[in-house]
């Protein structure tokens, strides 16, 4: 038996911690105990039942974990290998992570980097592992250090947290956009160079604005997606990744044709193998573990319906590591 949050639909909403066997768990070529899992946005939308996130009754939350593997029919992993799984449905529509045992595929996994605990790993999560997608994005596009400032809004979640640590790290002058005042220190200490009220991004804005910003990373939508593309310098980029404000795009066509702006959505759900590994592999090398602590909690599983509230309501900093055991 083993501890699970499990969400259940029937017809009501519910959810709890509760004592599953290995028989609810899903069909699966790895079995993992979890060591850590993590809260998401996605993860906080599912388990507050804010949105339909799940897409099959009952489910087991958690998008994210970290452990070692127990058992395996995968030629690609063995007894006592440790890994990370990120993303693929997991939480949604196969039974997830937020659990001291989960049963997975597989070409799911990525070899958790020697570089990072189990718990660090966590601390990373889908919401760091997302923040290194978008800023392999833009040096894809051309982004190097030294070319002028690089906006990353909602600066005090967990993907903007990372974001201004990498940035920084890779010597990008780092704006960070928040609605909390309060968290200016902190966000210094991760990095930013500047930090800007995101009231100047949020409301209705002019198609094109004034140049400043290199490139951004943002993880909000709506209008301050709209005004960060509309003050983007020419031939800069915006990589998109996140609908915290909303998942409207009220902009025009303005700043994609007047000045070549590039609009780069990034997945991490489903992102490719490859592409997961380089991002871990590059996390292992641009991100300083010691910052990790500084923009993490700790915390139970019996405490993770209530962090998921706090979440939703714009309460938490950084990150959220959940013991599983």
């Amino acid at each position: 038996m083993t501890r699970a949050l499990v969400l259940e639909k029937s017809p009501e909403f519910a959810a709890g911690v509760r004592e599953v066997g290995d028989d609810f768990l899903p069909e699966g070529d790895v079995t993992i105990d979890i060591a850590y899992s993590t809260i998401n946005y996605k993860d906080a939308l599912a388990i507050t039942n804010r949105s339909p996130v799940v897409r099959s009754w009952p489910m087991v939350a958690g998008i994210d974990g970290s452990g070692t593997v127990v058992q395996s029919t995968s030629p690609r992993w063995k007894g006592g290998d440790e890994v990370v799984l990120n993303g693929f449905g997991v939480g949604e529509t196969h039974k997830g992570c937020l659990a001291g045992r989960a049963r997975l595929k597989g070409e799911w996994l990525v070899r958790r980097p020697t570089a990072f605990t189990a718990r660090q790993a966590m601390a990373i999560g889908t919401a760091g592992y997302t923040a290194m997608l978008c800023v392999l994005a833009l040096e894809r596009h051309g982004l190097r250090a030294g070319q002028g400032e690089v906006l990353v809004t909602g600066a005090t979640g967990g993907v903007g947290s990372v974001a201004i640590a990498l940035l920084s790290k890779l010597g990008h002058q780092v704006v960070a956009a928040t609605g909390k005042a309060s968290e200016e220190a902190y966000l210094r200490s991760l990095g930013a160079g500047a930090v800007i009220d995101r009231a100047e991004l949020a409301a209705p804005g002019k198609p094109l604005q004034k140049e400043r910003w290199a490139a951004v990373v943002d993880a909000v939508g709506s209008h301050t997606l709209a005004n960060a593309c509309a003050q983007v310098r020419y031939g800069g980029a915006v990589a998109a990744c996140g609908l915290a404000q909303g998942m409207d795009f009220p902009a025009t066509v303005a700043p994609f044709i007047l000045r070549g702006v590039s609009l780069l959505g990034v997945d991490s759900v489903m992102a490719p193998l490859a592409l997961r590994e380089q991002a871990w592999e590059r996390l292992a090398r641009d991100l300083d573990p010691a910052l990790l602590d500084t923009m993490t909690t700790e915390i139970g599983l019996d405490e993770v319906i209530d962090a998921a509230q706090r979440l939703m309501a714009g309460q938490v900093r950084g990150r959220i590591v959940v013991r599983t055991r």
